[in-house]
């Protein structure tokens, strides 16, 4: 199975050389870093530790995948798989094959890094973000039908089913957009726990801030009930 990452950036050259370290590259074929128009030294270190860096200057996590998967879709040969992580080292990288065995068994289309089934480092989501994925996950549940208990960013998603999902959310929405949309499509959807940890250095561009969490609530709820109530 081929596997490629896709890892979207924004001022993370202090995290990014240990998450590049960490990744198995036994098992991931290339490694592109979407630096999402950073001010740092992001791309310089990208490049070092071996990654493919993709620039993408419209900010939005949304925006930066996008732009990944677009990249990785004009390859002459795309691949199986792809797999999706954030550059601030929260989650750890080293946990890539437990969260790709399900696909590489052919038992799952999505794979959701579950960080609730997981161990958790005190500290390593706030509690605002703790009750919105529990109201998020909660809202899915009740509109879908679909117990998820995470909206992790580390995850894994055969590459043909997400061409077919046709994602567009450009922002905070992404992570459940992709999971509705997998419901929807009657992909097999499966979690797998996964470590996690207080972010290696910095703050986090969402919870970090009050406009970020205010703006990330707001488009994940508006995205459960918009496709809720499309026909």
């Amino acid at each position: 199975m081929i596997v490629d990452a896709i890892i979207p950036a924004l001022n993370e050259e202090a995290t990014l050389p240990a998450v590049l370290r960490d990744i198995p590259r036994e098992v991931v074929r290339h490694v592109i870093v979407v630096d999402n128009g950073s001010t740092d030294g992001t791309a310089r270190v990208a490049t070092a530790g071996g990654a493919v860096v993709v620039s993408e200057t419209r900010r939005g996590y949304g925006a930066a995948c996008l732009a990944g998967i677009r990249h990785l879709a004009a390859l002459a040969e795309p691949p199986d798989a792809i797999l999706f992580l954030d550059a601030d080292y929260a989650d750890d990288p080293r946990e890539a094959t437990q969260v790709l065995a399900p696909i590489a068994a052919d038992t799952a289309d999505l794979v959701i890094g579950s960080r609730a089934l997981g161990e958790r480092e005190p500290g390593s989501l706030t509690p605002q973000q703790e009750y919105g994925n529990l109201l998020a996950v909660t809202l899915i549940r009740l509109l879908f039908g679909h117990r998820y208990t995470d909206l992790g960013p580390f995850r894994a998603i055969r590459f043909s089913s997400l061409i077919r999902l046709g994602m567009v959310d450009q922002n905070y929405g992404w992570t459940v957009e992709m999971q509705i949309k997998a419901l929807q499509a009657r992909l097999r959807v499966t979690e797998v726990p996964v470590s996690h940890r207080r972010r290696l250095a910095g703050k986090s561009k969402v919870a970090g801030t009050v406009r970020g969490t205010l703006g990330a609530g707001y488009k994940i709820l508006t995205t459960i009930f918009r496709y809720a109530l499309r026909p």
